[in-house]
């Protein structure tokens, strides 16, 4: 009969056993997930502030940057008060919380992606009927399919590994919690989990990353074979370059993540493409954003200088009223 404990806690993988490497860690992960926040919610008052854009691809944007912000917040505050506290504990609902979150809010991104490139297939291959298609009524329908659909297959998650049974090691083998970490410690039966992660997780990740793939064929195939215009062709690869970068880190890293380990290297190099998904992809995407856009550039210097000019206004008001 086997020893099945209650378990209250995990224990979380720490960084480094170097002690002395603690604090640089914690400010590291401290300045990135700051970067995150001030970024992604410049890019949050510039779209819905901004008139100009208040398109179907600056509403996606906005999605994208709150739920950014979201998915930071999933793993860098337990992460960096570990770090602090020395003691990589984390309770048991706590676990299964991260858990859901950090599957909802990563399916609701592969989601958002794919309707992301949808949206520029459209506009570019289809662009008289593109208001049309993509009137305001049909994007906040499919944003509130992507969000409320990969609520539920986090939840899926969640629910399933909360009723397994822990009565091996409590000691977590990465920096947060995730299925296939949580599968190595329990016992019993684990195969309609594993089914879930390695047929589920798999299937609904290929299938956006072919989708938002196939997206971008049409449009180099669109433009070299119906229009054959080479410049048409780099304008629009130039629009759709920023989008295709975060795409290729999105999907690199959930790959690294998710292909079965086959040696003490390769389990390696999945927690530190882990720390790359959760920590530096979302601080990159508002800087490719903005960078390489130039509309969003445009309205950030607006945006600021409108700012800039209220408060200078209100600074000599009580000067002017006085005299």
């Amino acid at each position: 009969m086997e020893n099945n404990t209650v378990v209250k806690e995990f224990l979380l993988l720490e960084l480094t056993y170097v002690q002395e490497l603690q604090p640089v860690i914690f400010m590291v992960f401290l300045i990135l997930y700051v970067i995150n926040l001030l970024g992604n919610e410049a890019i949050l008052v510039v779209v819905i502030s901004e008139p100009r854009l208040h398109s179907p691809m600056y509403f996606f944007l906005g999605n994208l940057s709150c739920l950014d912000i979201c998915c930071a917040s999933v793993t860098l505050p337990k992460l960096m008060s570990n770090v602090l506290s020395r003691q990589s504990t984390i309770s048991f609902l706590g676990c299964i919380t991260q858990l859901h979150f950090f599957h909802f809010l990563g399916c609701t991104e592969a989601f958002l992606l794919t309707l992301m490139g949808f949206d520029r297939f459209i506009a570019i291959c289809n662009p008289l009927r593109y208001p049309l298609i993509m009137n305001p009524q049909m994007c906040v329908l499919m944003a509130a399919v992507a969000w409320v659909s990969s609520f539920f297959y986090g939840l899926m998650h969640s629910v399933m590994t909360a009723h397994l049974n822990f009565c091996h090691s409590q000691k977590v083998n990465y920096y947060f919690c995730d299925v296939k970490p949580l599968l190595e410690l329990a016992c019993g039966d684990t195969k309609i989990n594993r089914w879930l992660v390695s047929v589920v997780t798999c299937s609904l990740t290929m299938a956006a990353c072919f989708l938002t793939v196939l997206s971008y064929f049409y449009i180099i195939g669109f433009l070299l074979w119906k229009n054959r215009s080479c410049n048409a062709l780099r304008k629009a690869m130039s629009t759709c370059a920023s989008h295709f970068m975060v795409v290729s880190l999105f999907y690199g890293t959930v790959g690294l993540n998710y292909i079965p380990p086959t040696s003490a290297e390769s389990i390696i190099q999945e927690k530190f493409a882990g720390i790359i998904h959760t920590t530096v992809i979302p601080v990159l995407n508002p800087l490719i954003y903005t960078l390489r856009n130039k509309e969003v550039m445009l309205a950030l210097k607006r945006v600021f200088q409108r700012k800039f000019l209220l408060k200078f206004s209100l600074r000599r008001k009580p000067f002017a009223t006085f005299k």
